[in-house]
Order: C-alpha cells, then structure tokens, then sequence
C-alpha cells in the first residue's frame, strides 16, 4: 500500500505558505537594497572624513617639519618628515583601493604630486647637510614644499567634494530604489490575493472532479476491465477510494507477472526441446564409425570409442539436471572431442585448458560442445590439411570465462555481420539443405539463447573472425550450488 498523500487542509496549508515566502521576497529584497547602500553611504562618508583629516597634514604639518630643519631647530631626521609622508602616500594609496579607477583620477594625481613634495623635502636633507650651501637655497626650496602641499590640499579639497555629490547622487538612487520596492510590492500582495482566490476555487473544482472520476474508473476495474487507469491522488480524504484502486492495481499486476513466468517457462521448455536435437545426428555418425572400425577388426579402437559414447551420453542427461559442474561440462567435451578425434583423425586437434579452480562452480550443461561442433563443422572440416581446436577456461572477478577457438577458413566480414545480426534479433541462420551435418548456426543460436535465458543477462556470445579462423566467447557469472538452487526458485 502506497503511503496516503497529503490532506486538503495540508494542501491549503502549504499554498498559503508558499504565498507568504513569496511575498517575502520584496521585503528581502528592500533590506538587502537598504543595506547596500547604507555600506556605499558609510563608505563615502568614511572617504571624506579620512580626506579631510589628511588635508592639514599635507598642508600644514609637513611644511611645518620642514621650516624647523630650515630654521634648525632640529634635525631632519628628528623631525618626522619621512613618517609623515609616508603616511600620507599609503592612506592615498588605501584611498585608490577602495574606489573605482574611473572615479580616482584626483587621488591618481595627488599620489603622484606627493611623490613631488617628498624630493623636495629630500633636497632640503642635502641642502641642509652641505654647509656650502646658503639657507635661503633652502628657504627657496621651502616655498615649493609649500606650494606644491597647497595643490595636494586643492585636490583632497575636491575629492571631498566629488565624494559629497556622490552621495547626494547616491541618496536620490536610494530613494527611487524604495518607492520601486514599495510599488512592486503593493503589486504582489494584490496578486497574491486573486491568485489565492483563483486557487481555492480551481482546487475545490479539481477535487470533486477527481472523486467522481475514479468512482467511476473504480466500478470499470471491479468489473474486469483491465486496460482502465487511475493516477493517484494525493489527498487523505480520498484514501478509501485510492484503496480500492491499489487493490484492483496489485491484482492486475498479478495476472500480468503470472502471466510473465507461463510465458518464460514456455520458452524453456522449447530451449530443452532445441537441446535434444543435438544429439540424434551426432549419434548416428558415430555409430557408423564404430560398425566401420568393428568390420576393420579394431577392436580396442571400438572398445574406447564405445566407452567414449557412453561417457559423452551420461554427462549429456546428467540425471535430467540442466546445471553440471564446470568439471562435468569439460569431461563432457573431452568426450565429444575424443569421439570427433576417432571420426576426423587425419584433420582434427584440439586442446583443452582451464583453470582448475573453476572445477567446483556450477554452469549450464551442454554450452561448450555446440561451440565446439560449430568450430569442427565450419572451420576444421573444409580446410585443407585440417586444424586446431582451442578451448580456454578462465576465472576473472567472479566470472567464468570461455572461449572456443578454431583455425579454420573463418568467415567473411558479410557472413559474421549476418551471424551478429541474427544473433541479437534472436532467431537462428537458416541451414544449408546440402550441408551433410547439422548447420553450426545452429548450434550458435542455441547456445546464445539459452545464456540470456538463464543467466538473465543482455550479452551472450560474442563471435570475431578473419581468414586466420574464428573465435567465439562468453561470460557468465560463477554460480556455487547453493545459489543455482536459489535461482532455481525464484525462476
């Protein structure tokens, strides 16, 4: 049972809430504006009272210290010309910092006329240090200090003023900005009032809709008709209808999953009728062979290849399980290949490695051997001077990993791309009727299929080829016995 949705008084609840946030949002806004230009006004403000302060340093304070090194009342170094300066220079320098470029061209200016006023101040260290020299060099020199810390005292002058219609400017913005603020609003809070009243009545009118609608779809699902659909309601008040749905839902789904699981068994069954119409040609083959070898007198050849039979036979019915060992499944094929051996002796070799760790794990019967007949029907037989078989078995990330191998004439890029294709629409190639064994393409389909049936997994063999032979491979995971039993029910 789905968890109930939310109550119509919930919902209304939310909507006047939601109303709220929105209104707030002008409000936010107006604190956000007044805060940023109370920071802007607080800024201006700040400049002018720092420039204002600087102005009778530079004016006054500096030419003061240097007419006491003049006058000699003290020394220059005593006097704290440097400090001054200096001080004056990083609060201008602070000063261009805080403002923008475009509005501290004065400050630019006066920067730079201080750096002026500080060699004239230098040159009077040098005057003053040199006895050669008459005080009214630097008396002279004295009057330039003092005029060029009047121009520095003109500039801050103006920058006070430039900072002072700035804010003006700044306090008309200000209050533009809040009669804006203010109107929007007004605005908001009158839309909000008709969108809340629009919003009751369309709410009011899409819940009496909806009960009558699935009253309705309700009466067509209890009386058996499946292709009806309800959507799902939200609303509390609705749980005893919503209930009955869900119970009409969950038998649907029933039907449909059973339904499902009929089909897919059907599927297996015809997978097991495919597998044993691998066997009948094989057999009758080899029984031939054994009568040739019993009339040429070879008798322990008949003997081993009888045995062989009978070998390759009891691993194939495998007491009716479709699930053998890994270790059943290549004693199986060692068997195929030892009867397919005796049969095609001058043209036929194989071999046969795996790793020996995957003995114990469980796998599909009967995936192996059609791969191998495949490669022995289509690329051994027909070559001239025959080939090699190779089966590798390997153990990657839990994984079983197998791949069949032959050195046969392999195929043509056409033909595997038919193969492929056919291979993921899932039909099986059409055998050649002049063909005297059973068609590889086949046994390819069979193996393919029942992979992805079983194993419930979107890959299943993988083929590449070239003139140099073919190759087909596959992947499925490493199942211990307890967990193809656990399968096994669930399937």
């Amino acid at each position: 049972m789905k968890k109930q949705g939310k109550s119509l008084s919930g919902q209304l609840w939310f909507f006047t809430r939601l109303i709220m946030i929105i209104l707030l949002i002008p409000a936010v806004t107006s604190l956000l504006v007044m805060a940023l230009y109370a920071v802007s006004f607080q800024r201006s403000v700040s400049m002018m009272g720092s420039v204002a302060a600087l102005r009778p340093v530079v004016e006054e304070d500096i030419p003061e210290k240097l007419w006491s090194v003049v006058a000699g009342r003290s020394s220059y170094a005593d006097s704290g010309v440097e400090e001054t300066i200096r001080e004056v220079n990083d609060a201008l320098d602070r000063f261009l910092k805080q403002i923008p470029e475009d509005v501290g061209t004065r400050i630019t200016v006066a920067r730079r006329t201080m750096d002026t006023l500080a060699s004239y101040a230098d040159q009077i260290e040098r005057e003053m240090s040199n006895e050669e020299i008459p005080v009214t060099t630097s008396e002279e020199t004295l009057e330039e200090v003092r005029s060029v810390a009047s121009l520095v005292g003109n500039m801050l002058e103006a920058l006070i003023e430039e900072e002072a219609l700035e804010a003006n400017r700044k306090n008309q913005s200000f209050q533009k900005t809040v009669r804006y603020v203010v109107g929007v609003s007004i605005l908001l809070i009158l839309g909000s009032l008709l969108v809340t009243g629009w919003a009751g009545r369309r709410q009011t009118q899409s819940v009496r809709s909806a009960i009558g609608h699935l009253e309705q779809l309700t009466k067509e699902l209890a009386g058996g008709n499946l292709q009806a659909r309800v959507e799902t309601i939200p609303v509390e008040e609705l749980s005893g209808l919503t209930r009955d749905v869900n119970i009409m839902a969950e038998q649907l789904e029933d039907l449909m999953e059973q339904n499902r699981r009929e089909q897919e068994n059907l599927k297996k069954a015809e997978l097991r009728t495919l597998q044993a119409q691998i066997n009948p040609h094989f057999l009758y083959n080899t029984l031939d062979t054994i009568v040739w070898q019993a009339q040429s007198g070879k008798n322990e050849e008949v003997v081993a290849l009888t045995k062989s039979l009978s070998d390759f036979f009891r691993s194939s019915l495998s007491s009716g399980e479709d699930w053998v060992t890994v270790e059943q499944e290549l004693k199986h094929l060692n068997g195929y290949l030892s009867i397919q051996k005796t049969r095609y002796r001058d043209i036929l070799n194989y071999d046969v490695t795996a790793d020996p760790a995957m003995n114990g794990y469980r796998i599909l019967k009967l995936l192996l051997q059609p791969l191998v007949e495949n490669a022995l029907y289509h690329g051994i037989k027909y070559r001239r001077g025959g080939g090699t078989i190779y089966v590798r078995g390997s153990l990657k990330n839990d994984m079983l990993c197998f791949e069949v191998q032959d050195t046969g004439g392999g195929m043509t890029s056409e033909k595997l791309e038919e193969v492929r294709e056919a291979m993921r629409q899932g039909r099986q190639m059409r055998r050649d009727p002049n063909e005297p064994e059973p068609g590889g393409g086949f046994g390819l389909y069979n193996v393919d299929q029942r992979i992805r049936l079983y194993y419930n997994q979107e890959q299943g063999l993988q083929i590449e080829s070239s003139p140099q032979g073919t190759t087909v491979s596959f992947t499925v995971p490493a199942m211990t016995p307890d967990k193809v039993q656990t399968e096994l029910l669930q399937s």
